[in-house]
C-alpha cells in the first residue's frame, strides 16, 4: 500500500528538481550565453572502425589530428548554431592472423593501419548552460586521401595492400556528431563522437578488408574565438 505512495512522491520529488534545474540553466544561460563567434580550432582524433571478421585478433584504437574553422551562431539566449569545416584524420589499426585470411588477401599474418583524410563539415545545434554548452548535429565528410598499410610482424617498414587506394573507398561519409564544450572568454575546450552511418569500403578488396565498417571517431579540441 505505500509503494505507489512512495512512487508517487518519488516523481514528484524529481519533477522539481527537473524544473529548479532548467529553470537555474536558464538562468545561466541568459546571462553567460556567448555571442557570435568565429575562430579556429583543433585537437586529437581516436577513431576506430569497429571491423568485425573471424581473422581479426585485435583492433586498436588510431591517434590522429583535425583541425579547421568554426562559429557559434545564437538563435536566442539559450541556442546556437555551430557549423565547422575541418580536416579529420581517421582510421584504425586491426591485427590479422590465419592462413585463410593470408590465401584469401595475400596478406600475411601482421597489423593493417588504415588512414583516412577528410574534409569534415558537422553542423550542430548546441545547448547553453553558461559556459557548457551540450551539442549535437548530422556531419557531412570528403574523402580526400586514403591508404592502407601492412605492417608484417617480420618486417620494420609499412608495405602498401594490394592496389588499395583512395578510389576503393566512398568519397562521401556522413554521421552524427554529440559532444560537450566550454567557452571560457575566447577560449573553447571540450570533447565530440562522431558516429559514421556509411560505410567506408566500397565493393571489392575495400569493402571485404573493411567489412562494411563505418568511422567511430573521439575528438578532443582547443579553439580560439574571435
Amino acid at each position: 500500500m505505500k509503494k505507489p505512495y512512495r512512487t508517487q512522491i518519488f516523481s514528484g520529488a524529481l519533477m522539481i528538481l527537473l524544473t529548479l534545474f532548467a529553470g537555474i540553466s536558464l538562468a545561466l544561460a541568459q546571462s553567460n550565453n556567448p555571442g557570435p563567434k568565429i575562430g579556429i580550432k583543433g585537437g586529437l582524433n581516436l577513431s576506430q572502425l569497429y571491423l568485425d571478421q573471424p581473422n581479426v585478433e585485435s583492433e586498436s584504437m588510431k591517434m590522429g589530428i583535425h583541425f579547421g574553422l568554426f562559429s557559434k551562431i545564437p538563435i536566442n539566449s539559450f541556442l546556437a548554431v555551430q557549423p565547422e569545416v575541418l580536416y579529420s584524420n581517421t582510421g584504425s589499426k586491426v591485427s590479422y592472423g590465419g592462413s585463410d585470411f593470408e590465401n584469401v588477401f595475400g596478406i600475411q599474418e601482421g597489423e593493417i593501419r588504415f588512414n583516412l583524410n577528410y574534409i569534415q563539415v558537422p553542423v550542430a545545434l548546441a545547448v547553453n548552460l553558461g559556459p557548457l554548452n551540450v551539442h549535437a548535429g548530422p556531419y557531412l565528410s570528403y574523402l580526400l586521401s586514403a591508404n592502407v598499410k601492412d605492417w608484417k610482424t617480420s618486417e620494420t617498414s609499412p608495405t602498401p595492400v594490394r592496389e588499395l587506394e583512395t578510389d576503393d573507398f566512398n568519397k562521401i561519409d556522413y554521421g552524427l556528431v554529440v559532444g560537450v564544450g566550454f567557452d571560457i572568454n575566447a577560449v573553447n575546450v571540450g570533447a565530440r563522437y562522431n558516429y559514421g552511418l556509411r560505410n567506408i569500403g566500397k565493393d571489392g578488396l575495400a569493402g571485404n578488408l573493411t567489412d562494411n565498417s563505418k568511422n567511430a571517431v573521439v575528438q578532443v579540441y582547443l579553439g580560439f574565438g574571435f
